[in-house]
Parts: structure tokens; C-alpha cells; sequence
């Protein structure tokens, strides 16, 4: 009707102007040889793209099904490339969250748990044997007078000395499966040794090559073995002594001090009625049986904070499997 006529009117006007603007450069690059080739090509190429488009806003209304035909693929394909960009966008944020949650996962550097004399020499002398002593049960050997009577094992001590974590001797980097053999045995039904406790570590990947312990070691092998252990919000010494009056241990990672030269693992074990701590250090007998003053131990608790460091609660929550 009228519109369509309008619309044919028009679009016989602008392809008309569009010819004579190109007649106009043409004759303007006549005497220009530089670039003319290139300049020739893209006014040609303004051309086709202008004609098509007002050929194509003429058949929309001249031709509906025509128009529909040639547009119906571009639009489709618009969708597909719209929906792959979606896709694609999904992707990459998920493989950048993936990548991401797997340098968080990445365990951190621990510091060198290597067994060796502590940096300062001045334990305490051992408490009364009413208080704690060692003794032998039914095959094993206990430290008395803890919240529990604790299985004590020696990581320096054959036959776990030589025994290996890893590619390294229990002796020398063995602290922490020691501790942890100690934990297990005296808060469950399980009796696991250091020789045991060492191998299950490794394979689970909590070895350390030449280091000792990933500090995952105690939340990993508390929850296999049917035990509770969470990071404790470092207190108070009158905090940390109420907890043990309480029926809690620890598991502590200490750093320069009384008890070693580096870093290394230990059990608090109870409490004495004078507000002193009992500890079972998988290391030495002498400071196993000596009762130290709260304080000290809050302040040469390790520096690291990660994977609940430096000192967990373990509690025996869950039955044991």
C-alpha cells in the first residue's frame, strides 16, 4: 500500500545519494596515486554494506517472507553464539574457582620439625612419682597422672627411631605421627604404634619431604581414627588451665624454646593442683615428667596459622569406628 510505496521512494533516494557521494570520491582520487587502491576498496565496501542494509529494510516491508528467509539463520546463529559466549563464560569462572580452591588446598610450607636438643636447656625437674610417673600395662608403656593415663612412645627410641616417615626416619622427623600414635592409643579402643601411625601419614600425604609434618596431620588423623580436633583460640594460661581441669588435651606445635630448636609436636596431658601443665613430648622422657608453668607454653607456641595451628583441642566426640 502507501507505506510500502513510501518505503520503495526512500530507498531509491539514498541509494541514489550514495551513488553520487562515490562518484564525488572517485573524482577526488583520480589524481592520487598513494593509497588509492586501498581507499578505492573501502568506499566500495561502504557502498555494498549501506546498499544491502537499505535493500534489506525495503524487503521487510516488500518481501516479509523473503526477509524472514535471509534473516531467520543470522538470527539463529546469534542465539548459538550468544548462548556459547554464555557457556564459555561459565566455564572459565568455574576453571578459574577450580584453580583457585586448588592453590588454597595446597598445604603450607610447615617449618622443620627436625628432632634435635631445644634451644634452651633449663626443664624442669621431674614431678613427684605420686604426681606422674611411667609404668608398664598390659604390654605398653603409660605416663600416670594426665587426664588420662597416656601410651607413650619415643620417636628417638628403636624401634621407631629407624623406622620410616616417608624417606626420612621417624627418629629424626617424626614428631608429629608420634604424638598422634599417642593421642589415638590412649583415646580409643585402637592401639596404633609410631611405625604405624608414620606409614598411614605418608600415604594419606601428610608427610613433609625433609620437614616433618603438614600441619592437616592432626585434623586429618583425629577425624580417621573417630576423634574430634579443633583449632584452639589462643587464651589465657588460666583459660588453658581450665581446660585441662576439664577433661580436654591438646595437641601443640611448638616453636624455639624449651623444647626444641625448630618446631615440634607435643601432647598437653593434664594438669597439676599447683596450675602447672602436663605434657607427653614424643622426645624426651625427662620433659614428659616434668610439670610446666602455663605461661611458658602459651608463649612458645609456634607462630604458624594454618590448618587450626598451632594448637588443636581433641576431644572424643564421636565413637570410634
Amino acid at each position: 500500500g502507501i507505506l510500502r510505496s513510501f518505503v520503495l521512494y526512500k530507498a531509491k533516494r539514498i541509494c541514489y545519494t550514495l551513488s553520487q557521494i562515490i562518484e564525488q570520491e572517485l573524482l577526488k582520487l583520480s589524481g592520487k596515486k598513494p593509497h588509492l587502491g586501498r581507499k578505492l576498496a573501502l568506499i566500495l565496501l561502504l557502498a555494498v554494506v549501506c546498499i544491502g542494509a537499505v535493500e534489506l529494510a525495503v524487503c521487510k516491508y516488500a518481501d516479509p517472507q523473503l526477509y524472514s528467509t535471509i534473516t531467520e539463520p543470522i538470527k539463529d546463529f546469534s542465539k548459538k553464539a550468544a548462548n556459547s559466549l554464555r557457556e564459555f563464560g561459565s566455564s572459565l569462572m568455574a576453571a578459574i574457582q577450580t584453580a583457585d580452591n586448588a592453590s588454597q588446598a595446597v598445604p603450607e610450607e610447615p617449618v622443620e620439625q627436625k628432632a634435635g636438643a631445644p634451644e634452651l636447656d633449663d626443664a624442669p625437674p621431674a614431678e613427684d612419682p605420686v604426681i606422674t610417673e611411667f609404668v608398664e600395662s598390659e604390654g605398653l608403656e603409660l605416663l600416670t597422672g594426665g587426664v588420662v593415663d597416656m601410651v607413650y612412645y619415643n620417636q628417638s627410641e628403636e624401634p621407631w627411631a629407624s623406622m620410616p616417615y616417608g624417606s626420612d626416619p621417624i627418629g629424626g622427623y617424626g614428631c608429629g605421627p608420634t604424638a598422634m600414635a599417642m593421642v589415638v592409643s590412649s583415646l580409643t579402643d585402637q592401639t596404633v604404634d609410631p611405625g604405624q601411625m608414620a606409614a598411614w601419614a605418608a600415604q594419606q600425604g601428610y608427610w613433609a619431604p625433609h620437614s616433618g609434618s603438614y600441619y592437616t596431620l592432626i585434623e586429618g588423623t583425629a577425624n580417621a581414627y573417630g576423634l574430634d580436633a579443633e583449632s584452639w583460640e589462643i587464651g589465657t594460661a588460666e583459660e588453658l588451665c581450665s581446660e585441662l581441669a576439664q577433661g580436654k588435651i591438646f595437641v601443640a606445635l611448638m616453636t624455639k624454646g624449651h623444647f626444641t630448636n625448630s618446631g615440634h609436636f607435643i601432647v598437653l596431658r593434664g594438669g597439676t593442683l599447683e596450675g602447672k601443665i602436663l605434657v607427653a613430648d614424643p622426645n624426651s622422657r625427662e620433659r614428659s615428667l616434668a610439670a610446666w608453668e602455663p605461661q611458658l607454653i602459651l608463649d612458645e607456641l609456634s607462630p604458624a596459622r594454618y590448618a587450626g595451628a598451632p594448637i588443636w583441642e581433641i576431644s572424643t566426640h564421636r565413637e570410634t569406628p
